[in-house]
């Protein structure tokens, strides 16, 4: 039997230090350099034991920790809201996890999505209260333990801590979490330890790798071992084209040994590929996969937990993010690999949007982003933006300009189908952040819907009242012509007056002010009005009110969809309107105002 590094997810909310607290372990910038500062992709990072052993120093010792474990290995996941389906393949991949927030900002509904990550698949994890070095006073200690640098610390300083800390003990308790300081934790396996640190200086970092070491050899023993003759499994990360050595694979193994020679399973767009390993090669210790300077060694196997680069023939079609698998005979595995990758499920409609994704990961995060928020789909796919597409979006668009848009995570335009696009209004949102291109699209849908409602507000009779102005009728009858007043709402031409008995007056035919003609009036204004069919003496008189008769299906539209929109003498005139309606037919309008 041989014994794996535990392999580390490290989970929690956008700009909380995931990334930033690996860089400062392995001394590298990728933080800086994601796309929008998030991680976008899975990535590996491999810590040896010896040198966790030179970072912890003399603390590892106290902790009375034995040297059985070969590393720890971290799989950085992304940490918006938009990757719940990766954040659970890390979860779920994961032996220990690293919950990180901001101690300043404290829980984010990411961190606590990561939280029912964590009591799905049961994983013990612990808190990393990152960012301590900006709480006021904070005298930072580059590259000690928490414990030497809080001693040192001035009283007011320690008392802030220890208040962020318990408003986080706090938020645990109320998630059905026990938790504590990890220096007054009494019993690790029922209550999670809160490790303040700063990524920037490196202080606390010491106590999070001895404490994910001394949780891994305590818990983890049984979990930890592995057969000699298992077969591997793993998750395809990239296709890289590499210098000298043509299509490789970036892969992480998280199950079994991979040997050289072995023949492996992957998974094309559209069928399963098996062919056979050429070369495994392996960055350096302490370098993160997608960053490795140095050229890679050749090793004839590899042990879980690994990040592995490997050689084979016909990789050009494997689609990143699916399974890997070691074939062998006997095995269903051509069989167990399809059902895993059927169980990312795209429904598809008619009316929707389309998708398009660099790999089957990011592809799968932005389905199930929309899925949640009830966003139809009409394609889901991997690869560039093709005349297809572009056709496909524009049938859409046809019928419903809210879903004829596609969403691009990582991928370009097609030469080909830049013309096709260069004629049409199509919309694409993209961007190398996958939350940037969902919240463009709705901060779209948002103001498309406000343009259209604001136009279907328009067209709709709103309410409004006015006053004959008495001595000021200029004209008794075709058509009817005196000076008036608006007393409530907005008047515009070609409303239909009535009386207070429900008794149709006429139509509004023009309005004047001082030899202008006016579209519309507002309230307090004083003008003289043309109305069509009004006779004088005949249901009205000089000095009374008259108000904007307005159809029941437009009264209905008012009460359902702008009733906040209305200013509130145009609300008190629609409660007069409905009252006068209702004592003609008392059914009219069947919809309360205050339901």
């Amino acid at each position: 039997m041989k014994i794996r590094s535990p392999i580390v997810s490290v989970l929690g909310h956008v700009d909380h230090g995931k990334t930033s607290l690996l860089d400062f372990i392995r001394g590298s910038t990728i933080a800086s350099r994601e796309a929008g500062g998030i991680t976008q992709h899975i990535g590996a990072t491999e810590i040896p034991i010896d040198i966790i052993n030179k970072i912890c120093g003399k603390f590892i010792k106290k902790l009375e920790i034995a040297d059985t474990l070969p590393g720890l290995f971290f799989i950085d996941t992304p940490g918006h809201a938009a990757f719940t389906s990766l954040r659970k393949r890390g979860g779920a991949l994961a032996d220990l996890a690293i919950l990180i927030l901001d101690i300043n900002e404290g829980f984010k509904p990411q961190t606590f999505e990561a939280l029912k990550i964590l009591r799905l698949y049961k994983t013990p994890f612990i808190i990393v209260a990152n960012k301590v070095d900006k709480l006021f006073g904070w005298n930072s200690k580059p590259n000690s333990s928490f414990s030497e640098s809080f001693s040192k610390q001035a009283k007011s300083v320690q008392q802030e801590v220890d208040t962020r800390i318990y408003e986080i003990v706090g938020i645990l308790h109320k998630e059905s979490f026990q938790s504590e300081r990890f220096d007054r934790v009494t019993d690790f396996a029922s209550q999670v330890s809160i490790i303040p640190i700063s990524a920037k200086s490196g202080e606390g970092i010491i106590e999070v790798l001895a404490l994910l070491l001394g949780l891994a050899q305590e818990y983890l023993k049984k979990q930890l071992l592995i057969a000699e003759d298992s077969p591997a499994k793993g998750s395809v990360l990239e296709i890289k084209e590499e210098q000298g050595l043509g299509l490789t694979i970036d892969v992480i193994i998280y199950d079994g040994v991979l040997k050289k020679d072995d023949e492996i399973v992957l998974v094309e767009k559209d069928s399963v590929l098996t062919t056979r390993i050429r070369s495994i090669l392996k960055t350096n210790p302490f370098e993160e996969m997608r960053e490795a300077k140095n050229r890679f060694k050749k090793v004839d196997e590899v042990v879980a937990a690994a990040g592995v680069k490997i050689v084979a023939p016909n990789l050009e079609n494997v689609v990143s993010g699916s399974p890997l698998r070691v074939h062998q005979l006997g095995s269903n595995v051509e069989e167990e690999i399809l059902q895993e990758i059927e169980e990312i499920t795209i429904n598809t409609d008619d009316d929707g949007v389309l998708v398009k994704a660099d790999t089957l990961g990011s592809l799968e995060a932005i389905v199930n982003l929309l899925k949640e928020l009830d966003i139809p789909i009409r394609t889901a796919d991997i690869g560039d933006i093709s005349r297809r597409d572009i056709i496909n979006a524009s049938i859409v668009a046809k019928e419903n300009p809210k879903h004829g848009v596609i969403l691009a995570f990582n991928v370009k335009v097609h030469n080909k189908a830049m013309k096709d696009l260069n004629e049409t209004n199509i919309k694409i949102f993209s961007s190398d952040v996958i939350y940037q291109i969902i919240e463009d699209y709705e901060q779209w849908l948002k103001e498309l819907e406000e343009s259209q409602k604001k136009q279907w507000l328009d067209a709709v009779i709103k309410p409004a009242k006015i006053r004959i102005i008495p001595k000021l009728v200029f004209r008794q009858s075709k058509p009817f012509i005196s000076g008036v007043e608006v007393l409530n709402g907005t008047i515009k031409q070609n409303y239909s007056l009535m009386n207070k008995d429900g008794q149709l007056i006429g139509q509004i035919e023009s309005m004047q002010d001082k030899g202008e003609n006016l579209p519309f009036i507002h309230r307090g204004q004083k003008v003289a009005m043309s109305i069509k069919g009004g006779v004088l003496g005949k249901g009205f008189e000089e000095g009374d009110e008259l108000h904007v008769d307005i159809p029941e299906k437009h009264y209905k539209i008012l009460v359902k969809e702008f009733k906040d929109k209305l200013t509130e003498d145009e609300f008190e005139a629609l409660n007069e309107i409905s009252d006068i309606k209702r004592r003609v037919e008392p059914k009219w309008g069947e919809l309360g105002l205050f339901e």
